[in-house]
């Protein structure tokens, strides 16, 4: 993909790709990351070589600390799961410590008066980012639609609608291969709240070949 398309171009991405066996087995490959800053396949950034590590992504370029969303994504993980391995917690409560990360918000107000563009720039600042938008979309009465991981209602203009997180997903890996895969809807098609727990899905399966 990089070498012939390339990715120059897109939008703001981070792609962590791999062989999770890689990172737990510590064959050292680790796993890659592929960006829209990524230059070819020598620029290919590797982490995650050897289990015990802690990485946050985000769009930013990795390794760019400026955003306090990727530092504290990583300070309050690594403290989740410290405290979950010392108290020898069962996974579900390992789970609800990891949504309590995902759902942790810090997103500054917006100001009076404070252009829609120049507050986006908050977004570095939470993990977790509130419904956010024009207040009148109950009379625009148009039609949704889901972006990645964000809720955005069509309206007039590309700047009305409604912009939050959508989704909260936890992925565990033991060591013998076995995937639990948890997500957690927050918003629905008509960016409407859904109740807790009522938009849970949950999968187990095993990792072929492990």
């Amino acid at each position: 993909m990089i070498e012939k398309d390339g990715v120059k171009g897109v939008g703001g991405f981070s792609l962590l790709y791999g062989f999770v066996q890689d990172v737990v087995k510590g064959t050292g490959k680790g796993l890659g990351i592929i960006s829209n800053r990524t230059p070819d396949a020598q620029g290919i950034i590797r982490l995650a070589s050897h289990a015990g590590k802690t990485h946050a992504l985000s769009n930013a370029a990795y390794g760019d600390r400026s955003w306090p969303k990727v530092v504290n994504g990583e300070k309050w993980t690594k403290e989740a799961i410290s405290k979950s391995v010392e108290l020898d917690e069962s996974r579900e409560q390992l789970v609800q410590r990891l949504l309590d990360v995902l759902s942790t918000d810090t997103m500054p107000k917006q100001k009076e008066n404070e252009e829609w563009d120049m507050y986006m720039n908050q977004l570095r600042h939470t993990i977790f980012v509130p419904s956010i938008g024009r207040d009148d979309l109950e009379e625009l009465k148009m039609p949704a639609h889901e972006i990645g991981d964000t809720v955005k209602q069509k309206a007039a203009h590309a700047t009305d609608g409604v912009y939050g997180t959508q989704k909260n997903i936890i992925i565990l890996v033991d060591k013998e291969g076995k995937v639990f895969y948890f997500e957690r809807t927050l918003y629905d098609r008509d960016a409407k709240p859904i109740e807790k727990e009522k938009g849970d899905r949950r999968f187990e399966y095993e990792i072929e070949g492990w």
